[in-house]
């Protein structure tokens, strides 16, 4: 994904000054946006054409030859998604929004056919006991359960390699040697895999001080028991673009009261919610961080991931969220685990 930002232009721009931005753009495209940033529409060399041929001067404004129904996809879209919205419609790139309705960046065709190959490192989390899915973790490490006709961890692994992010570090401690034995090197999945051991328990960035050598560039983390197909070289790129130091993926979350809430104000009721509806985001247990992070990392101590983005925020870091509409599921119990099963099917 390229980035939007050099391609931004208003309704008030005149026809010269947006042919300025599709020449240095290199995109032959504009995109128009509002005073919140949010896409109005497109313009293109040839919509410009046209508008010259019917008259209008090279200082007269865009606004009259904008493309006001352009096609477009969401940062969330999976890469399958995007191509088969391209190909269908016969387009060459495709503008990119974020949840608000603003352009982050242009995806092209050309380049999503492509095979592509990321340096950046993916760290799972794979070292944890399991013990909510007792008594299945007994003998078998919760990464290697099954889900469908292959472990957890193989999906999670070959997901990343279908981005082209095949730079994997896998943080392990319970039965580690039954999940060396199954992957190995990564060879056989087409990835390269290197092992981290936790001698204790280090929390979801602990782990991350004792491979800090490994991580010069911006890396994920993510919990080695998430099943989800998010689109994570659009995560990468969306970390990027903003310069974010720390980027959470969020998942939506609604929790309805089962009861009337009453709203009191010194003994007096103002009012009765029957049975309100709250909505919150939630961390979805991926994320991408830049190597400046693993600074505020304590040495070699127990450490979560909520606490590191807490200390990044007193610091005036700049972090970011990514809101994950797609299928995710959060394996953690017994019940997750069959309705994991039920679904793996028809979601990959």
């Amino acid at each position: 994904m390229k980035s939007a930002a050099n391609l931004l232009v208003t309704k008030e721009s005149s026809i010269k000054d947006a042919l300025s931005v599709i020449d240095a753009g290199a995109m032959k495209i504009a995109l128009v946006v509002d005073e919140e940033g949010k896409l109005l529409g497109t313009l293109s060399d040839g919509d410009i054409r046209r508008g010259l041929l019917k008259g209008l001067g090279l200082n007269e404004s865009i606004e009259s030859v904008v493309y006001k129904t352009p096609t477009v996809c969401s940062i969330e879209d999976t890469k399958e998604t995007i191509l088969s919205l391209a190909l269908g419609k016969k387009l060459y790139q495709i503008p990119v929004l974020d949840h608000e309705g603003r352009p982050v960046g242009i995806e092209e065709v050309d380049e999503l056919l492509k095979p592509t190959k990321r340096s950046n490192k993916v760290v799972l989390m794979v070292g944890g006991l399991g013990t909510r899915l007792r008594p299945l973790t007994h003998s078998t490490p919760k990464p290697l359960l099954k889900v469908g006709d292959k472990p957890i961890l193989e999906t999670i692994i070959l997901n990343f390699k279908k981005y082209g992010f095949t730079d994997i570090i896998l943080s392990v401690s319970y039965k580690s040697e039954m999940i060396e034995e199954y992957f190995g090197n990564g060879s056989k999945l087409g990835v390269s895999i290197e092992y981290i051991h936790e001698q204790k328990r280090m929390g979801t960035a602990g782990s991350l001080w004792l491979m800090r050598d490994k991580l010069t560039e911006p890396f994920f983390v993510m919990n080695g028991d998430l099943l989800t197909n998010i689109n994570f070289l659009h995560m990468m790129d969306y970390h990027l673009i903003y310069d974010s130091h720390a980027t959470m993926g969020v998942r939506e979350y609604d929790f309805e009261v089962p009861y009337g809430v009453v709203n009191i104000e010194n003994n007096a009721i103002l009012s009765i919610e029957e049975k309100p509806i709250y909505n919150f985001f939630v961390s979805a247990g991926v994320y991408v961080l830049s190597p400046q992070t693993i600074e505020h990392l304590p040495a070699d101590e127990f450490y979560d991931m909520p606490s590191l983005f807490e200390k990044l925020i007193a610091l005036s870091c700049p972090t970011r969220s990514f809101l994950i509409k797609e299928y995710w599921l959060d394996i953690g119990r017994i019940e997750e685990f069959e309705k994991a099963n039920n679904e793996y099917a028809k979601v990959f």
